[in-house]
């Protein structure tokens, strides 16, 4: 009985990562183009098999197999890594998942995706990934952290810190960007965010505000050369203090009222 509910349970996962392709890949035409051409799916049925085997504590085998999936796919999962179903890897070339990482359902990874670790340390040192979460093309997920459910990782980002649930992640170190309510399709990458032009955006028309007042204030003083220049620089740094509360007291916190900015430099981790 036991070994029944093995034998379905195993095939009920494989047939999901299967499933999952022609879902999530629009170029998917047929059954036998999807299992002899594509290597995420390839490489994940060689997992699935090492990984089984390096549970029960086969030496040497599981890892062998992992190397003849990388020589293969150019994808390296190591048999410990634990991965639920409905995992698809597109093209695949290059992707590294850690030997504690953990991936929940229905996640979907794009070539160049690293799933690793941040140095040498021990026991569990890669991340944990929810269910449904896109990782973009050579984004790189480090250390033993939290990807929440239903996340966006956006091409090329390096997440080094806990994602919650319902979050897009972009920019390099990866910053949370929520879109509350949003629902996103896992293919629609060209609508991301952009939180650097953002910022930059919100700076420069700091910039434009800052030279209109500075005109302004040319406009009320007479043309005295001395009586002129200082009246300027001591009427513009009160401007300036006033209206970005730059504090006067050493080892005070900027207080920046612009929410973007902020949130930025939040997410940076400064």
């Amino acid at each position: 009985m036991f070994c029944l509910q093995w034998v379905f349970k195993v095939f009920s996962t494989l047939l999901a990562d299967f499933q999952i392709i022609f879902e999530r890949d629009p170029a998917a035409r047929n059954w036998l183009e999807v299992l002899f051409f594509y290597p995420g799916l390839q490489a994940i049925l060689l997992h699935r098999i090492a990984h089984k085997l390096y549970k029960i504590g086969i030496p040497f085998i599981p890892r062998f197999i992992s190397f003849i999936a990388r020589f293969l796919t150019g994808i390296e999962i190591h048999p410990g890594a634990v991965i639920g179903q409905g995992f698809f890897i597109d093209h695949g070339m290059g992707v590294v998942i850690g030997e504690t990482a953990i991936i929940g359902n229905d996640v979907l990874l794009y070539q160049g995706v690293t799933l690793g670790g941040t140095g040498k340390e021990s026991g569990k040192r890669h991340p944990t990934v929810g269910n449904n979460v896109v990782v973009g093309a050579g984004a790189k997920v480090l250390g033993n952290i939290e990807i929440g459910n239903n996340v966006r990782i956006g091409a090329g980002s390096v997440v080094l810190r806990n994602v919650p649930s319902n979050c897009t992640v972009v920019g390099v170190p990866g910053r949370v960007i929520y879109r509350s309510g949003v629902r996103v399709d896992p293919l629609e990458h060209g609508s991301l965010p952009d939180s650097e032009a953002e910022v930059i955006r919100a700076l420069v028309d700091r910039i434009e505000s800052l030279e209109q007042q500075v005109e302004q204030l040319q406009h009320k003083h007479t043309p005295a050369p001395a009586y002129h220049i200082s009246s300027i620089v001591q009427d513009t740094s009160d401007v300036v203090q006033n209206e970005y509360e730059i504090p006067t007291t050493q080892g005070a916190a900027c207080q920046l009222r612009n929410k973007a900015i902020q949130e930025f430099l939040d997410g940076a981790g400064i």
